[in-house]
């Protein structure tokens, strides 16, 4: 025979199962979750691998990370002045572009053209701002958003802000974070041919 009393306990044992269960639900909806870290596109993965065996100065995460702040890494990309998934001008283009996939034609639109071509015009500017004090990525970065001429005259970074920011966000931001999921990457697919982890830069 269940007493009152025994009723009474087992509510509210009960109920201090069902707060603990609610109090575990709200934990888990509100702890601060691990920040998802940029990848590389599946799709693009191998030209940017390939682009980056193009130059000594360059890596697979230094690529992504450009390429993620120019064009977030839509081929479509189209800023008015810079066009594709590397944001060439269209002057540079025609001085640099190169095609990469094979077709005939050096198409900015088409990633396995443009990215190939990034990596040879970033080690293109590399040698022109090796004479210059500071740091040389970023110099060769500056040069690939402000233009070669605009860092050789300032000798160094212009007082462009958005060329600064531009450099910032790349070095300080996205480049640790595609080290950091290229060292993931790399854990995942172990192979003989992984991609360089660490850029030299």
């Amino acid at each position: 025979m269940v007493t009152r009393r025994s009723r009474t306990v087992a509510t509210l044992v009960g109920g201090a199962l069902v707060l603990a269960a609610a109090i575990l639900v709200v934990r888990h909806f509100t702890a601060p979750s691990k920040p998802e870290l940029p990848a590389i596109p599946a799709a693009r993965r191998p030209v940017v691998e390939a682009a980056a065996r193009l130059c000594p100065k360059v890596s697979v995460p230094l690529l992504a990370a450009q390429i993620d702040a120019e064009s977030g890494w839509r081929p479509d990309a189209d800023s008015g002045h810079a066009q594709g998934i590397s944001q060439f001008a269209p002057q540079t283009w025609a001085e640099w572009g190169r095609d990469g996939d094979g077709d005939g034609k050096a198409d900015v639109w088409e990633p396995e053209d443009a990215i190939p071509s990034q990596a040879r015009y970033m080690c293109h500017l590399y040698d022109m701002v090796k004479s210059l004090p500071g740091d040389p990525t970023e110099l060769a970065l500056a040069a690939y958003n402000a233009g070669p001429t605009a860092v050789l005259k300032a000798r160094g970074i212009p007082r462009i802000d958005e060329t600064r920011e531009y450099v910032d966000r790349i070095l300080h931001t996205l480049l640790p974070q595609y080290r950091k999921s290229e060292a993931e990457y790399a854990a995942a697919h172990p192979s003989p041919g992984a991609s360089r982890l660490t850029p030299r830069p």
